[in-house]
């Protein structure tokens, strides 16, 4: 059984369609969850916590199933809220010591994890200022740090690194890495910055207009792009694309009379060159396809919206 599983899931607010007949399956590990603006990326961490009821499908968490088990699985996650969640004439020991009562700790024991959870995201000191005097990277650490107050086996992180400074992002990712590789907490990380995606995710999970465009494994996804290229000749190009059989180049036709074809390991670019020269024409243009997340995930965005 995987860690994560959903099966036809399909969430509403009334006559809106928010997550639309989706299924997947994740193992322990840093997720990334993408998309544009309006995919459903909220709304399905909403439904993971509990706060939203589908309108159908099945959800499985570390065993456990939504939303008969509900309260086993918010004992295990750890979440990180986009918004505020601070109260600002509060000190972070007092914030946090009130969010340890919440899931059930003792006063003491609250005291002692409050602490401990604030030396390890670096706000030692200023534990005790009230939160209204921290920047912003501070208090992106102190919602971090209520996350993993509990020391969940679910971390799940909506935009940690909004509004941070280069050296706070850094810092916050760092964090993230830490948390997943050294205490092996399964992170599910919500984002617009696909460098920290590519960065720190070993899945990913693409979402638009609440439908599945994507989940899967990240470095295979790039992988597959490898030996790939973009090209358009002179026309006609029926000919060599006959060439192109002939040798065992596949390729696919895109708008604007490119092709995009895919060489087996066995044959090299300078192939397609001498395609072209058997076919008697000139080659336009020739560009490799890209590897980088970002055009990935436009062009996985761009396909859904063809079909």
């Amino acid at each position: 059984m995987a860690f994560i599983e959903v099966e036809n899931l399909t969430v509403s607010y009334g006559e809106t369609v928010a997550i639309n007949d989706i299924s997947f399956q994740l193992e322990p590990g840093v997720i990334g969850l993408i998309g544009p603006n309006g995919a459903g990326k909220t709304t399905l961490i909403r439904t993971f916590l509990g706060f939203i009821r589908p309108v159908q499908g099945r959800i499985t968490i570390s065993g456990f199933s939504l939303p008969k088990e509900i309260l086993k699985v918010r004992a295990i996650v750890g979440h990180m809220p986009e918004r505020e969640v601070v109260s600002p004439k509060v000190t972070a020991v007092s914030f946090l010591v009130y969010c340890g009562r919440l899931v059930g700790m003792s006063y003491v024991d609250a005291l002692e994890r409050s602490h401990e959870v604030l030396n390890y995201v670096g706000l030692q000191e200023a534990r005790y200022r009230p939160m209204q005097t921290y920047s912003t990277g501070m208090l992106q650490r102190v919602k971090l740090a209520q996350a993993i107050l509990h020391d969940p086996k679910i971390l799940i992180l909506d935009e940690p690194t909004n509004g941070l400074d280069p050296d706070g992002r850094l810092e916050m990712l760092q964090l993230i890495r830490e948390i997943s590789e050294q205490r092996g907490v399964t992170t599910i990380l919500s984002t617009h910055l696909l460098p920290d995606v590519q960065n720190l995710c070993s899945q990913i999970v693409v979402l638009k207009k609440g439908k599945l465009v994507y989940c899967g494994d990240l470095q295979s996804l790039i992988d597959s792009k490898v030996n790939h290229y973009e090209v358009s000749v002179q026309p006609p190009m029926e000919t060599f694309k006959e060439e192109l059989k002939k040798t065992g180049i596949k390729f696919q036709e895109l708008p604007q009379e490119v092709l995009s074809l895919h060489l087996p390991e066995s044959i090299q670019q300078q192939e397609i060159f001498r395609c072209a020269q058997r076919a008697g024409t000139i080659i336009r243009s020739f560009v490799p396809a890209g590897g980088s997340l970002a055009e990935l995930f436009q062009s996985k965005l761009d396909k859904e919206e063809v079909s």
